[in-house]
């Protein structure tokens, strides 16, 4: 006879039947955006294979020391009103030392047993949960999810439970593999910044450079002013040059800001010679106090390109600073060129060539001048180097789609060699 009462059957109970949603939740969990996008990807997962309908997801926040909210489904009260669970909470300590998916039963049983202190949820046992499933990483409780059925209580088939401690594993993977995603950008994102404050001093002393004429111009203009009021072609010759050299001077101050600050990478339609004069009006104050020689030989027929500016100053200002460097202990000639470069795929590319006259670089270190933490600075404490500059400048042109290189010969000196893409074909 057939027992009415058993559960009835659902769509993930064969084997064949598991494995495809558990297929399609890891793809799933492919390519998100952000956290929010893939916590709410898990929690509508578990959602759906568990049939219930209220759930909410808390993530481990390293600074806070505590798991916080980050998505909820049909807020479940009670839940709704704890926006973070602290390490020694009774619930977080079950699920770590658990490691297993707890039911109502389960849940209400060990919590129970627990030793509740004053500052502890006094509701604590009677949470509205149905199941809690641990997201777990290397065997560490790295998020956790809280869910609760629509209508009283559910039966759930052990091979649901299988499917969703399986889906909970991946989506543990997932998730932790977004977040070191997410800190390596920042870090290199904080390397970047830092390469670009390294830099600044020798902005500044250009821009100081840049904008003495400029201020001379002005200057003259306010003291002549009162003489020559009367004067309206004076007057009128002297403002357009006046208004032209403040206009300059608001760009400078914004070219300084841009590069100091850092930002996402924002392709724009850019000339390329434009770029490399203005890295060059930059280091030329350097440049002449050291007695180095600057030789510029930009291509009038270089086509535009579709360029992150300050990402492209940086490599460049990265170099041309590296090149001064290796010049330091002699009087030595700095050239730098640009050029149409024709690929044998038939695409037109553009090239930016920097030379120095150096001491160079041994064929032994040649083959790890883009490794992180590499440098040849040690010698001396003023250029001692972080060996980052090149590791990000080889990173900022491959993200362009570019290329970079290098030729040296130690005693003559080196040459970088940076082909980009053009709008061209």
């Amino acid at each position: 006879m057939m027992d009415r009462t058993a559960p009835q059957s659902t769509p993930y109970q064969s084997g064949t039947a598991s494995l495809q949603r558990l297929t399609q939740f890891a793809r799933d969990m492919g390519n998100p955006t952000s956290l929010p996008a893939i916590a709410e990807r898990i929690l509508s997962g578990l959602s759906e294979v568990s049939q219930h309908s209220k759930g909410v997801l808390y993530l481990f926040d390293r600074e806070r020391e505590c798991f916080c909210q980050v998505v909820s489904q049909a807020q479940i009260p009670l839940i709704a009103t704890s926006p973070a669970f602290p390490l020694n909470h009774p619930l977080v300590q079950l699920l770590a030392h658990h490691q297993g998916i707890l039911d109502s039963s389960t849940l209400t049983d060990s919590l129970c047993r627990a030793s509740l202190d004053d500052t502890t949820d006094s509701q604590l046992t009677t949470l509205p949960v149905k199941l809690a499933i641990p997201l777990l990483n290397r065997g560490k409780l790295i998020a956790f999810v809280l869910l609760q059925s629509r209508i009283g209580a559910t039966v759930i088939p052990s091979h649901t439970m299988e499917l969703l401690a399986a889906m909970a594993q991946n989506a543990a993977n997932a998730l932790d593999s977004f977040l070191l995603y997410e800190d390596l950008r920042q870090s290199q994102a904080l390397m970047r910044r830092t390469d670009r404050l390294r830099s600044l001093e020798t902005i500044a002393g250009g821009f100081a450079h840049e904008i003495r004429n400029p201020l001379t111009s002005i200057k003259t203009f306010i003291q002549l002013a009162p003489e020559r009021k009367d004067d309206s072609q004076f007057i009128g010759e002297f403002s357009r040059i006046v208004l032209d050299d403040v206009n300059r001077i608001e760009r400078l101050i914004q070219e300084i800001l841009d590069y100091a600050r850092y930002m996402e990478p924002r392709l724009t339609d850019e000339d390329l010679n434009e770029i490399v004069s203005s890295c060059l009006y930059f280091i030329q104050v350097k440049a002449d106090s050291r007695g180095i020689k600057i030789e510029k030989d930009l291509s009038p027929e270089l086509p535009r390109g579709m360029l992150d500016r300050q990402q492209i100053k940086q490599v460049l200002l990265n170099l041309l600073l590296n090149a001064m460097d290796a010049m330091s202990e002699k009087i030595g000639t700095l050239r730098v060129r640009t050029a149409r470069l024709q690929k044998a795929e038939g695409e037109v590319w553009t090239q930016i060539e920097i030379e120095d006259t150096g001491h160079g670089i041994s064929p032994e270190s040649l083959d790890h001048i883009f490794d992180p933490f590499f440098t040849t600075k040690h010698a001396s404490a003023v250029n001692e180097g972080t060996g980052l500059g090149l590791t990000i400048a080889h990173q900022i042109i491959r993200e362009h789609r570019g290329e970079i290189q290098v030729q040296s010969t130690e005693g003559v000196g080196t040459t970088f060699r940076i082909n980009l893409p053009s709008h061209q074909a």
